[in-house]
């Protein structure tokens, strides 16, 4: 059984950085494709950025935070990073990381993902 869990969300100011952790469990963390997807209330959720495994590791992000934010991971301590800044109001929405054991190259879309985390909220202020 793979467990992943985020931390992180906050509420914060538009404008402001806030770095999100997801800690994964269970199984071969540095096998796995990473992503981070977000859902705003009302909304579909959305691909947010994904990194590919430290052998060949690549990263993206989604059109809506690219050069905003940046998504990186520590294998040593099986955590998966998104680090975002210059946040506004329209980022507020609960923040999923996702992990992929097998690998076929849609990282934006979520059928890519069989693990998935309960999720942090972030709410930005205007």
């Amino acid at each position: 059984q793979v467990w992943l869990l985020e931390s992180g969300g906050a509420l914060v100011k538009a404008g402001a950085s806030l770095t999100l952790s997801c800690v994964v469990s269970g199984g071969t963390f540095n096998t796995y494709v990473m992503g981070w997807f977000r859902q705003a209330p009302g909304k579909e959720r959305e691909f947010v950025a994904a990194i590919t495994r430290p052998s060949s590791e690549s990263s993206y992000t989604g059109d809506s935070v690219k050069g905003r934010f940046r998504i990186s991971r520590d294998n040593s301590k099986n955590t998966v990073y998104l680090h975002m800044n210059a946040l506004k109001p329209e980022d507020t929405a609960i923040y999923y990381c996702a992990g992929d054991s097998s690998y076929s190259g849609d990282y934006y879309k979520e059928i890519e993902y069989n693990f998935w985390g309960p999720g942090t909220r972030v709410i930005v202020s205007s």
